[in-house]
Parts: C-alpha cells; sequence; structure tokens
C-alpha cells in the first residue's frame, strides 16, 4: 500500500492519532464512543494499528487505496473466522465516519471511504441475526412472576414451596448473573457437565460467587449480582441440601430420580424403601444426591413458567440462554462493553464486539450524522 501523499513520516500535516483522539473527544461518552475507540484506536487490530503497520502516519495520507486494503484486511479476518461479515461492515463504517469527521476538519477534502472502489474488497454480508434476549421488560416481568408465585406457595397447596423458590432462583440466576445452561444444568452429552451442585456455591460475602465449568472447559468463578446471591440463599434456606454434592437445580423427573436410587440400591431395595417414603425422603434420608435439571428440562420450566405467567417474546417463550444474551445487551447497549466482556468472561473484547455487532449501526447512528450517507 502507498500512501497518497507525504512519505509516510511524522513531519507536515495532522496525524492520525491525533486525529483520533479530536473526534473521540467530539463524541458524547456511552456505548457508541467506546465501540468506535476500540475499533479504531485501541484494540489490537484496530484501524490505527493497521495503518501504522503499513506506514500511514499522517491523515492526509490515507487514500482510496488504503480504504481497499483495509477492507481486503477486514475481508480476511471474516475468511478465517474471527469476525463475521455483518461486524467487517459495522467496522468500516466506524472508518468512514473518522474520515468524514476528517473531511469536515478541514484535515482531508473528501472521503476516500465513501467510494464503490474502496469498499470493493467488503466481504458480502448476507446474514441476518435473530438471537433472542431478555429485554428489561421482560426480565422485570419474569422475576416479579417468579418472586410473587414463592408468596402464592405459602398460601395456596397447588405451588409446591420448595419448587416455588428453586424456579426463582434459577430465573434470577440466568437473568442476572450471565451463566450459561450447559454450566448450571446437565448436559446428558456430557459427562462433566452434570449441573450446579452446592459445594459450587459461595454465599459467605456480600455478592458471593459459583463456580462452573466454562466454556473453555475450564473452571471459572463467576461473581453473584445481590438479586441473584439472595435469591440462591433464601432457595438453600428453604431447600436445606443434605450433602455439599446435592444439585442446585434438581431434577423433578421421577424416573430420573428412581434411577440415583437404584445405581446405589438394588431395583428390590428401591421398591422395599419406597413403601413408606416419598422418593425424595428417601434421597434424603440415604443422602443419594438425585440428578440435577439438564438443559432441556430447564427449558421446559421456563416456557411453563412463561405460559403461567402469560409472556412471550416473539411468540416463543423466554430461553435460557436469552437471559445471558439480554444481560449482555444491557451492559454493552449502555457503553459498559468491558464490564459486558467480564460479566459474560469472553477471553477477549473482540469476542464481546462481535456478539453485539447488530445492536452497533443503531448505537452509532444516533450520535454520528453522517453514518448512513
Amino acid at each position: 500500500m502507498t500512501p497518497a501523499s507525504g512519505t509516510g513520516d511524522s513531519s507536515g500535516g495532522t496525524s492520525v492519532e491525533d486525529a483520533l483522539e479530536r473526534y473521540l473527544t467530539s463524541l458524547s461518552a456511552g456505548g457508541s464512543r467506546n465501540t468506535l475507540e476500540w475499533v479504531l484506536q485501541t484494540g489490537d487490530q484496530s484501524f490505527r494499528t493497521y495503518l501504522e503497520a503499513n506506514g500511514v502516519e499522517r491523515v492526509d495520507e490515507i487514500d482510496i487505496a488504503c480504504c481497499r486494503d483495509w477492507g481486503m484486511e477486514l475481508r480476511t479476518r471474516t475468511a478465517r473466522d474471527e469476525i463475521a461479515a455483518s461486524t467487517a461492515h459495522n467496522y468500516y463504517m466506524y472508518t468512514r465516519a473518522f474520515l468524514s469527521f476528517c473531511v469536515r476538519d478541514q484535515l482531508l477534502e473528501t472521503n476516500p471511504a465513501a467510494t464503490d472502489a474502496a469498499r470493493e474488497f467488503l466481504p458480502e454480508d448476507t446474514g441476518k441475526r435473530d438471537r433472542q434476549f431478555w429485554d428489561e421488560n421482560m426480565r422485570e416481568a419474569i422475576l416479579s412472576f417468579v418472586h410473587t408465585r414463592v408468596d402464592r406457595a405459602y398460601d395456596e397447596d397447588d405451588i409446591d414451596l420448595e419448587r416455588a423458590y428453586r424456579d426463582r432462583a434459577l430465573v434470577t440466576l440466568l437473568a442476572l448473573a450471565g451463566l450459561r445452561g450447559a454450566e448450571a444444568f446437565a448436559d446428558p452429552h456430557d459427562d462433566r457437565r452434570d449441573g450446579l451442585t452446592w459445594e459450587d456455591v459461595e454465599l459467605q460475602d456480600d455478592h458471593g460467587r459459583v463456580t462452573v465449568l466454562g466454556k473453555s472447559r475450564q473452571y471459572e468463578r463467576v461473581g453473584l449480582p445481590s438479586r441473584a446471591k439472595d435469591a440462591l440463599e433464601r432457595y438453600r434456606t428453604v431447600l436445606e441440601p443434605p450433602t455439599a454434592d446435592w444439585p442446585v437445580f434438581p431434577t423433578g423427573h421421577y424416573p430420573s430420580k428412581r434411577r440415583a436410587l437404584e445405581a446405589e440400591f438394588s431395583s428390590d431395595r428401591v421398591d422395599t424403601l419406597l413403601t413408606d417414603r416419598t422418593i425424595d425422603e428417601a434421597l434424603r434420608e440415604f443422602e443419594v444426591p438425585p440428578p440435577s435439571i439438564s438443559k432441556n428440562g430447564a427449558r421446559n420450566l421456563m416456557q411453563r413458567l412463561c405460559d403461567e405467567a402469560n409472556l412471550e417474546i416473539d411468540g416463543e417463550y423466554l430461553k435460557p440462554h436469552g437471559g445471558r444474551r439480554g444481560l449482555g445487551h444491557e451492559l454493552y447497549a449502555s457503553g459498559n462493553s468491558e464490564l459486558a466482556q467480564s460479566a459474560l468472561r469472553h477471553k477477549s473484547i473482540e469476542t464481546t464486539h462481535e456478539a453485539y455487532s447488530d445492536i452497533q449501526p443503531e448505537d452509532v447512528a444516533e450520535q454520528i450524522d453522517d453514518v448512513m450517507e
């Protein structure tokens, strides 16, 4: 790539660094600025880093060829599955917005990124994200419902008190702690994912934490917001788990609980035990932990709760993973991209940007008049 003018040194003209600082300072604080700053200036593969690697130090050195090559770089990253095609287009749009600012600031005569030739190498974007997330209204509605349901369980015989506390803790954990379903519930196809147990839960301090087997297959500690910690603490008091390896969310599926007993005793012995005990009483008495609710069981539970609460989103129920997405969406859109990264335990901020690239164009458009030129 050959600069349009100059030799690539820092003499004369305005440096890219200074122009970026001026541009970012002109923006209001919030999600747009944080996103733009990462893509244009501070990220490991930012536009500024790309320019420096190619010897471009001044704004007046940025030409159409430079922007074409930047588009090719984004296309290459898409081909390597580092970013989605939609993300590549968003990143290019942020670059174009910055260069439009440079035109208004009389640092460039025209915007080299706003040409068909410059955009030629961008990857084709035919996909449209359609992933459910719990928005704030839906989240608070389901949390309010399960909280009220606990109160109703004290007065109504058709609502089991222990299950009401379990369901409230489960929904609160999904909504506020950013857990994946595979981290909280059992996966019958993965021997290591057998659901949270009380041994994984710490509630001694103000917030508490849980230890989960993360997506990376490494154990990770997850901090609990106060409402999640309070819901778990109250539920544990009601549940009174007899052993540390008792599941936090035990299944209500009778055959699964019976199989757990039969793994310890013969079938005939189980028949004898259950002549004068319920299966839950037998499990507790002999300290045989029942299985955890499965991922599919948690989905079915959420569907039943949403039906009972008359809640639906896009014609469906609130799916467990939608709670995690909703939490990340709200944190990211409010400008807390790094907090979103921490809450979701993404390995890199780029993963967080990628996960929420679908909300970035609207966020940016609110603050940049010429973004949709």
